[in-house]
């Protein structure tokens, strides 16, 4: 078949084709030996995973194709073989077969990190070229990937030359028609590809690795380049905004809220405590939130390898959330729920995007109440637009400032941390330990002025390369997560240690919780398990402590707090106080850049971007979702919450209001 396609002429696309092929064969067989025991197996299964890989793979193909298809009909036959035929020809083809083995190499790395073929991540990781080839020199042997990388290449054209593949290529040409008609195949591919295929059809299993194996690593990246914001009422299943209004506000409003406009489609409320004569308090608030920790590292979630002692003993000395749940499976989503309180939009985190600052976030209650804010991140928060968000909404930045200076419209202060501040850094940041002595000096300083601070902690101590400084724990540096969420755990039994030293210490809160988990890998199409988080409020002046065994979000922390500390405020916030929700009302909202979940109970509905949506039984023993019919009521109190957060940010319903 291809030699029909391909004169003589075309020697060198043929020997292309043939090679993009095989790797894309090796990666996928790699790909489902590596998982093997999540993935689908049966002979049907697997028989359509390779045919749905197959056509990904030829309308990538045709992209790569076409541009020298193109070259080829329009360039004379006379210039075969010319100087200026030779070196174009040349470098097409080095450049082509480069990005070949850079995304073969570049496939395994990703997988071992995400279990995904490239998403938006991996477009994510061109942006921040600092962290990302700093972590992967940490974490690889770089030159070892590079040089396979260049020998690869050189292989590749010493068996071309070898075989007599580039003579050909440079024989006389072939007559303009026939050259063309050699063409038209391919140009059918590309534009079938463009018009009617998308990457969201290579998910055709209830198996996520099945789905994920089908796919071709150069198409999902270039599909998530250009999906990264995603429309809700173009790509979701929607239902009228005023009854989608009327849902949310009757869930918000339950727990005596008022709303500042009842009649218009906004959320913005003003929240009374319960008690309304308990006395308001306003201390400190320290929230650490800890890169990557999974329920399954506590002991207190069953895990028996005693990675945690310190989170376990504070988990008995502090009011201990049991059963909540991350939105995402990124740390700038984690910070969206967070900082926001709202469910996950599609695509692309809020953090993330361009028109995001003068929003009403936690940091906007503080506000209220007199608080300085800070954040805090041990690498440059430029990365991942940190700086931009926090710095936009109000919060001062302390970070390591690596040479990225600030947008020229936030007012906000940053101070740096210094280099003699620092005694251990790898391509992430500073150690846990360095990043929380430098929240106690900024700490002394802001007591030592009579002003009341929030102090919003990002660790990153937990995450690849797992390097750390010698000697503080019992697993050595870089040998794999346990140890790094060991010292991750060390680094805050050692800063809760220091604290209590300060004068400060009986008047300040500290709030501890994940970003999201150490994976959210899994067979499922959300995979519920993997959003499952520790988090606790450690030492409230009522000295409350207990396990909270409600159903519940990321995003009802901060408003479960403000219920605490006894606060009257102003919120356009989603989140709720866990401590008033009724049985009824406990729920948690879970998603990936493109899925969007709602748990209630063990039924989780699940809505698709292709204005789709799937319900399901959780049983949380084996963690496997078994689809039921769709319950109406359930899908429409789904859409309605996201639909209203999506409506509210697309039309400045988030921002701040005088």
């Amino acid at each position: 078949m291809l030699t029909k396609l391909f004169p003589a002429r075309y020697a060198l696309l043929r020997a292309f084709v043939l090679i993009f092929l095989s790797i894309s064969l090796v990666v996928r067989g790699v790909l489902l030996v590596w998982d093997f025991q999540e993935t689908d197996t049966g002979p049907l299964s697997l028989i359509w995973t390779f045919v749905v890989g197959f056509v990904f793979d030829l309308a990538t193909l045709s992209f790569f194709v076409i541009p020298y298809l193109v070259y080829l009909v329009l360039v004379p036959s006379k210039w075969s073989g010319s100087l200026l035929d030779r070196v174009l020809t040349f470098f097409g083809f080095f450049l082509g077969i480069f990005i070949l083995y850079f995304s073969f190499l570049g496939e395994f790395t990703f997988w071992d990190e995400f279990h995904r073929r490239y998403n938006f991540i991996a477009v994510d990781y061109l942006i921040y070229t600092y962290e990302v080839v700093q972590n992967i020199n940490e974490s690889y042997p770089l030159p070892l990937l590079i040089g396979t990388l260049l020998g690869l290449v050189a292989l590749t054209f010493w068996l071309l030359f070898r075989f007599g593949i580039f003579q050909r290529t440079f024989s006389p040409g072939t007559h303009f028609a026939q050259r063309s008609i050699s063409a038209v195949p391919w140009l059918v591919v590309l534009v079938l590809s463009v018009f009617l295929l998308t990457n969201e059809q290579a998910e055709w299993s209830s198996n996520r690795y099945n789905n994920e194996i089908s796919k071709a690593g150069i198409y999902s990246f270039f599909a998530a380049f250009r999906n990264n914001e995603l429309s809700f009422p173009d790509f979701y299943m929607t239902v009228d905004d005023k009854e989608a209004f009327s849902r949310v506000k009757n869930g918000l409003g339950m727990d005596g809220a008022t709303f500042v406009h009842p009649n218009t489609d906004e959320i913005l409320r003003t929240v009374t405590p319960t008690n309304s004569t308990a006395q308001e308090i306003r201390p400190n608030v320290v929230f650490i939130c800890v890169e990557s920790l999974s329920g399954k590292f506590l002991k207190s979630f069953g895990n028996e390898l005693d990675l945690t002692p310190n989170l376990d003993s504070l988990a008995g000395e502090s009011l201990f959330f049991t059963q909540l749940y991350a939105t995402g499976t990124r740390t700038v989503r984690g910070m969206e729920a967070i900082t926001l309180s709202i469910p996950p939009t599609p695509g692309r985190s809020i953090v993330k995007r361009v028109d995001n600052a003068g929003l009403f976030t936690i940091g906007e209650v503080f506000e209220q109440k007199g608080y300085e804010r800070n954040f805090f991140y041990g690498g440059d928060g430029y990365f991942d637009n940190m700086n931009s968000f926090f710095g936009g909404n109000g919060f001062n930045i302390v970070d390591r400032g690596r040479g990225f200076l600030m947008d020229k419209s936030i007012r906000t202060k940053r101070t740096n941390i210094d280099d003699d501040e620092v005694t251990f850094e790898n391509a992430w940041g500073v150690c846990d330990e360095d990043i929380y002595n430098k929240v106690l000096k900024e700490a002394d300083r802001a007591y030592g002025a009579g002003q009341p601070f929030f102090d919003f902690v990002m660790t990153t101590s937990n995450h690849k390369p797992y390097t750390y400084p010698e000697g503080k724990i019992d697993i050595p540096s870089g040998t794999g997560r346990n140890g790094a969420v060991k010292y991750t755990d060390y680094a805050i039994g050692e800063f809760l240690r220091k604290a209590k030293g300060k004068p400060w210490f009986a008047n300040t809160v500290f709030v501890i919780m994940a970003d999201h988990c150490a994976s959210s890998a899994g067979r499922w199409e959300l995979d519920v398990q993997n959003y499952q988080i520790p988090a606790l409020i450690y030492n409230l002046p009522q000295k409350n402590t207990g396990k909270i065994n409600n159903l519940c979000s990321q995003i009802d922390m901060f408003p479960t707090l403000f219920g605490l500390l006894g606060w009257d405020y102003t919120s356009n916030l989603f989140g709720k106080d866990v401590l008033q929700m009724t049985p009824e009302e406990e729920r948690a909202f879970i998603g990936n850049y493109r899925k969007l979940g709602l748990l209630k109970g063990n039924q989780v509905m699940v809505l698709g971007d292709q204005k789709n949506a799937n319900f399901y039984d959780w049983d949380p023993s084996d963690n496997s979702l078994k689809s039921i019919p769709t319950d109406r009521v359930f899908l429409d109190e789904a859409i309605s919450w996201y639909q209203v957060a999506d409506f509210l940010y697309s039309n400045g319903g988030l921002k701040l209001q005088d």
